[in-house]
């Protein structure tokens, strides 16, 4: 079983690589994104340690945030590692640019909840 008082160092990482692929890519175009091999591998590296840490989470933290599309955010850490040869570029940029704000905004909450 995994440890509760491991959680909030969890999110804390997820915060850290969310923050990670944010600095990778401020300011910086799709195209400048394709272009760049080392962006590329720094982002996908961001991303799967924001699914490792969300599959490290306790089961009971993650019951009691059924908001959090956490199956989604574990499954991309699977492809990104195991199925690396299929990942595309627009799936990455996407998930940075569309997705990982909101779950920033989510775990923040959480991580507010622990606090309080």
């Amino acid at each position: 079983m995994r440890e509760k008082l491991r959680d909030s160092g969890r999110l804390e990482h997820i915060i850290e690589a969310i923050d990670n692929a944010f600095e990778f890519t401020d300011g910086v175009s799709y195209e400048e994104f394709c272009s760049n091999k080392m962006m590329r591998y720094a982002v996908a590296r961001s991303l799967q340690i924001v699914g490792e840490a969300s599959y490290k989470l306790t089961k009971e933290l993650k019951a009691q945030h059924p908001e959090v599309d956490w199956v989604r955010i574990v499954a991309m850490r699977h492809i990104l590692v195991h199925g690396y040869y299929h990942v595309e570029d627009d799936t990455v940029w996407a998930t940075v640019q569309n997705r990982l704000p909101h779950f920033k905004e989510q775990i923040i909450r959480i991580m507010n909840n622990i606090k309080n």
